[in-house]
This record gives C-alpha cells, structure tokens and sequence, in this order.
C-alpha cells in the first residue's frame, strides 16, 4: 500500500494568503486530498452492497424523524412547529461552534490538503491514527506526488524569551532557505536569500522598503512567506519552517556533530546578543555550539554572502551526517526531540514522505544556489542586497517553479562565461598551466583567485549560479572534475575550477 502525499492545486502566491484577521475568522478551505491510502477492494464491495437502494432518502426519512420521536417519548404539550424550530435554531449554533473550532486548529495560509485521517475517510483497516513511531516503521508507503516549497527560517534569539517557547519564534530570520522538492525529476534545489535582501512590505504600512529578515518578526512566517512570494514573481509557498536558537545545537549534538571545513579563523564576541565565535581553520568535526557559530559569522565588509557559502556547506555535512547507517534508526527519536526547536505546519506524514524522499534522492540531484543579487554602494546600509534577475528564467523555473514573461535564460556558451581558477593542489605551477589550457580552448573570461586552504585530490567544478547543465559541459572540456552545485565557489564568478592533485 503507497501513502502519496499530493500538495493543493493551486500553489501558495501572494494574492492566494488569508492575512487578516477578519479574514482568518471567516474562511475556512475544505482540501480535496492530501495522503491517499491505497483502496481495499474487498471492504469496498462489501460496503456498497449493504448500503439502502436510495440512501439519500433513508437518510432524509431517519431525520426528519427525530424531531417527532422526542415530541411523543417526552410527552410534550408545546405545537410541534415550535419544536421544529428549536430543532433547527441548536443546529446552527452546535454548527457554529464546531465551524469556530476548526478554525482555530487549521493553518489557513497553507495550501496544502489535509490527510483522509483528518477528514475521517481513511480505509476500514486503517481507522486507528498510527503513532509517530507506527508511521516510521511505514516509511515507505508516503510519497511525494507533486513539486512542493518549503520556506525555511532560522530564527534569531529573543531576549526574556524560553528557548523553543512559541514567543522565542518571532524574532528576526538569520537565515532564509526556500527548498523545493520535485518528485517528477528526484530533484532537491536549495535556494539561499541573503538576509539583508530588500523587499516591500505595504500590508504593515511600511514606507519605502525593508530587509526581507524583519519579515517574520513583523508578521510571523505567513507574512515572511508572501514577502518571499511576490519577491519571486508569486512563487508558491506551500509549507513552512522555523527554527529556534537551540534547535541548530541541538540536532547536531544528537547526530554527534559533523565535519566541516573551515576556511580561515573565525573570531567575534558580541555582550548584546551573548554571541561569542572562536574557531580554527582546517577540518574538524563540530558540535552543535560551534555549527551556530559557523552559521552566524559574518565577514566585515563582505555582507552575508560569505556566510550563506557556510551555511551551504553546513547543509551539505548534516545531509551527509543524516545518511549515515548508523543515524537512521534514531530518526524516530530526533523527530521527537527537535519538535520543541522547529515550529512547522508539516504534519506527520508529510514529515514521512519528505524523510522517504531525502533516502532516495541521488547525491546530483541535490543543488543549491543564492538568490541572484548585487550590493549597492549607494545605500545607507552598505550590506543591503538588491535583487538582481537579469537572464535568471532558468534558475527561477529550477529554484522556484516559475516563468516570468520577457525573462530571458542565461544562453551563454561555456567558453563565454566568468571563470575562477583556484589552485587545492598544492603545486603552484598548476594555476598558470589551467589558464594556459583554458585559453587554448577559446575561453575568453578567466581569472585567479586566492589559493584554496585545503589540498584536495580531485579537481571540482564548483557551479556557482545553479546550473549543472553547464557544469557537465565543462567537465567534458576538461576531461575531468567533481561537480559540486552550491555557491561555495568565488562569489563573482559563474563557476569556479579548485584544481586537484589529479590535474596532469
């Protein structure tokens, strides 16, 4: 039996969001399907063959009834009209107190179906709710069966607040991811956004624009969700999550740290925010404490791009640290343990079918990229990020899931694009003798950068701006390299070659 976890029609956009809060207590979406169970034939038939010849009017007749059966069994003197209409009149208010209820308990922003065990149609032999521990041992059965976007929040810590409390969300977001899963090609892309990214919000009145990480301490993750929306020309957001302070430490600790390359020393101490970073460079396996401070740091000067390089990285080692034989049967207990540290309108099967997907995801087909953008030296704030989408109609279709009209793609040759040359081989002479072939071949924009710290074996071929297409047309020029798709290469270029021992 395959659970399929199918997301809403008519994906999240920016006019699709009940934001106020008369709307809130007005509307109510009924979803069609969200996790479909496989039918059971058998109980099926034996259901349609007991059921009445006309049920539509036996079920008519058995109520109708009931207002005569409780005048004759009470003994009532009153005229049976009146007692018709205190029948109908404690309908409607048991109606509207249940409709009330429900309100209360249904994220009305999200766009996602609720499951056939929320709408009470599940199969005979599936009426008891598994438990979470039920549906892990079913891991299998639930299924991705459309594209879904998830907006991902780490929240920044909130003074007098308990960590994990819900008042410890609604400070700003440090970090902004937006991941979307597309079953059709086994595809996971990472989508970074620079914090500092400038964006409008009218609903609250704002004059002029804001930073895109005051979004959610103004209004919470629906209006950090429509913000990115229409930032992303009405890009469907269809579930979210925040984590707090802790949850970071916490999730590395119990996956027993992870290993990560630090580039160069990083050192900062800040009274305001208790925030103290004191790293070393080089490889190492870090717990949790120093993972949110290889998160949080920012380079002076640099904005935040720097630091969304670390957190792409970061990213990469828990996937890898998730993967291990040894940590998937305490997924389980995680799962548990983080629900304190993440705020979510996920439910349980869904969190079954992304984790089932995350198993069987192909290492390629995972890739991250940032959103595209430039730092104005004509701002006040110097780390102000203003979007940039200029030739970016593929990346927002790969990224996003969206078509601009007028957008064009990047159609660029290979040979044409911006190069960065960095030597990981420890043999000086390499840099010269790659710019030197590159030439050769007709490449018309190279240049080098900086040595890379750590002396690799192989050469990569680090995509920077989400396109692996161009990656492989590279690696074919080449005859050699390691694609990786994530902006960890030099921040100007288009892609980065880091040459290994291997380069002959």
């Amino acid at each position: 039996m395959i659970k399929q976890v199918e997301w809403s029609e008519n994906p999240l956009g920016s006019q699709q969001v009940a934001f106020e809060t008369e709307v809130r207590s007005q509307q109510i979406q009924r979803p069609e399907n969200q996790v479909t169970p496989a039918p059971v034939a058998d109980a099926q038939e034996e259901i349609e063959l007991n059921q009445p010849a006309n049920p539509n009017r036996s079920v008519v007749e058995s109520v109708g009834a009931i207002p005569n059966q409780l005048y004759e069994r009470l003994g009532l003197t009153m005229p049976r009209w009146l007692l018709w209409i205190m029948t109908v009149v404690i309908g409607i208010i048991l109606s509207g107190l249940l409709v009330s209820t429900l309100a209360l308990w249904t994220p009305l922003w999200s766009n996602l179906d609720r499951t056939d065990e929320d709408l009470g149609t599940t199969a005979k032999d599936e009426i008891k709710i598994p438990l979470p521990g039920e549906l892990w041992s079913k891991l299998s059965q639930y299924q991705l069966s459309r594209p879904m976007n998830i907006l991902i929040m780490g929240i920044e810590p909130v003074s007098g607040t308990v960590d994990g409390s819900p008042e410890s969300f609604a400070g700003k977001s440090d970090t902004m991811l937006l991941v979307r899963l597309n079953p059709s090609e086994k595809s996971v892309r990472v989508l970074s956004i620079p914090r500092d990214t400038m964006i409008a919000i009218p609903e609250k009145g704002e004059k002029g624009l804001t930073k895109v990480s005051d979004a959610n301490a103004k209004g919470g993750p629906v209006l950090a969700a429509r913000v990115v929306s229409r930032t992303l020309n009405n890009a469907p957001i269809d579930r979210y999550i925040r984590i707090s302070t802790s949850g970071l430490r916490q999730l590395v600790d119990q996956l027993g740290g992870v290993e990560v390359f630090v580039p160069k020393s990083m050192e900062y101490k800040d009274s305001s925010s208790r925030l103290s970073i004191n790293l070393v460079s080089g490889w190492q396996t870090i717990n949790g404490e120093q993972a949110e401070q290889f998160a949080r740091f920012r380079d002076p000067g640099l904005g935040d791009l720097p630091r969304v390089q670390r957190q792409q990285a970061l990213i990469a080692a828990l996937l890898q640290r998730l993967n291990n034989p040894t940590v998937l049967p305490r997924l389980p207990q995680l799962t548990r343990l983080m629900r304190k540290y993440f705020d979510t309108n996920l439910k349980m099967e869904e969190m079954m079918a992304l984790v089932n997907f995350g198993l069987n995801l192909d290492r390629d087909n995972f890739q991250m990229t940032v959103l595209p953008g430039t730092f104005s030296r004509f701002s006040k704030d110097p780390d102000s990020y203003w979007l940039n989408m200029t030739g970016q109609q593929s990346l927002l279709n790969d990224y996003v899931g969206v078509n601009v009209p007028g957008l064009k793609p990047d159609l660029r040759r290979v040979p044409n694009l911006k190069i960065a040359i960095q030597n990981a081989s420890n043999q000086p002479q390499l840099t010269e003798k790659v710019i030197a072939y590159l030439k050769q071949k007709g490449f018309t924009n190279i240049y080098k950068v900086p040595d890379w710290p750590d002396t690799q074996r192989q050469t990569q071929i680090v995509v920077q701006k989400g396109n692996r297409q161009v990656g492989v047309d590279l690696q074919k020029i080449l005859g050699l390299g390691q694609i990786e798709v994530s902006a960890i290469g030099d921040l100007e270029s288009d892609l980065t070659i880091r040459i290994g021992k291997d380069w002959k």
